[in-house]
């Protein structure tokens, strides 16, 4: 029978599914709910020493619908990180612990670009009993205005030193969370994985506006009649994720073998933790799901990894782990493979088919796509 325990980082997890860092994990109770519903890890909402700074306005979410306006594809979110007391925080951790001591807790932890900080946190957080950290230097609004989050990550230089001095002050597994605001994301993943940092958690939301009310005219999320572009999540990024972790896990490969890759944006479902799996990635993170499913999400999630796993006989995640990315190349030898085929088909027998007139509706498409195949 397939499993879906792994170890990542010395990390062990009962399944590879990990609360994303926001909302989900925003406080102990949730947290231990999430640990209770069988949650493989869970990354707490990002923390700062100086909650203070963090002021939130009310809305702060805007959501993209099918046409149908059945279901939520696209979901846009003008949060900052947390905005309770660090005290608080340290305490909760430990007490998060104390009631689930297996399982596999990691801080998100955000500062802006002075060393003392980023140490004093890191060794705060530890001290309380956090199994791992998440650097996040990826969150798109609110805090680039103070020189953090994107804005670090932004920039391999600093993103590199500040890694550094992560590196230097922890003692736990420390993952370095990519913004996809970025023209090559390979640029700042190289940064962190040369600075130390275990592992990358990729991508981050996508810098958005979600739309305009055509009635008022006003951007969306409206606050006070005005917004600021915010975070874009959900199913509709899962094909950018996808070629942004496909990117990181050719890196990994080639210049830092043994380091781990943690993908998320817009899983929902464990077809879709397969795929970014067969691209490279150890665990896969949720969040928006799970604030569009609620926590029990995990359950049918791992049925679906399990039974995709049985169907091609994969015992373990390691059994197809990347196991997609030799499947990539440039558009050039695209081009050559292809004409390669037509050149060997030349001689094989025409196959026979209808006429145009003869053609309509779904017939046509299957014939068009046979033939543009040949």
């Amino acid at each position: 029978m397939p499993t879906l325990a792994t170890t990542v980082d010395g990390l062990r997890m009962p399944n590879p599914f990990v609360i994303g860092s926001g909302p989900p994990g925003t406080n102990l109770s949730v947290i231990n709910r999430a640990f209770r519903e069988g949650w493989g890890a869970v990354i707490a909402k990002t923390v700062s020493l100086d909650s203070s700074k963090v002021v939130n306005v009310s809305p702060r979410y805007a959501k993209l619908h099918s046409t149908d306006g059945k279901e939520v594809i696209g979901w846009e979110n003008i949060e900052l990180i947390s905005d309770r007391p660090f005290s608080i925080w340290l305490d909760e951790f430990k007490r998060c612990k104390d009631a689930h001591p297996s399982g596999v807790l990691i801080a998100s932890i955000m500062e802006e670009y002075r060393k003392d900080s980023w140490v004093e946190i890191v060794e705060r957080c530890q001290d309380a009993g956090v199994d791992a950290f998440e650097l996040n230097f990826s969150c798109p609004h609110g805090l680039p205005e103070r020189k953090m989050g994107a804005a670090m990550g932004q920039d391999p230089d600093v993103l590199e030193e500040v890694s550094g001095w992560v590196m230097g002050a922890a003692k736990r597994p420390v993952w370095a969370k990519m913004t996809p605001n970025i023209t090559h994301i390979e640029d700042p993943s190289r940064a962190a994985l040369r600075a130390g940092c275990n592992g990358l958690s990729a991508i981050n939301t996508i810098r958005s506006v979600m739309g305009v009310n055509l009635d008022t005219l006003r951007p969306e999320p409206s606050v006070e009649g005005w917004t600021t572009p915010g975070g874009y999540s959900s199913r509709a990024v899962k094909p950018i994720a996808l070629r942004m972790v496909m990117e990181i896990s050719t890196l990994i490969r080639k210049e830092f073998p043994g380091r781990s890759l943690s993908g998320l944006g817009g899983i929902e479902s464990g077809e879709d933790a397969a795929q970014f799996i067969l691209l490279g990635a150890d665990t896969v993170q949720v969040c928006t799901g799970v604030m569009k499913f609620g926590y029990e999400c995990v359950r049918p999630m791992c049925d679906e990894l399990l039974a995709f796993m049985a169907k091609h006989g994969f015992e373990t995640l390691a059994d197809f782990k990347g196991k997609s990315l030799d499947y990539f190349t440039t558009h050039a030898d695209l081009v050559r493979r292809q004409a390669e085929r037509k050149a060997a088909q030349k001689a094989a027998p025409k196959k026979v088919v209808a006429s145009d007139a003869e053609w309509s509706g779904d017939e046509f498409v299957k014939q068009s796509d046979a033939l543009s195949r040949q």
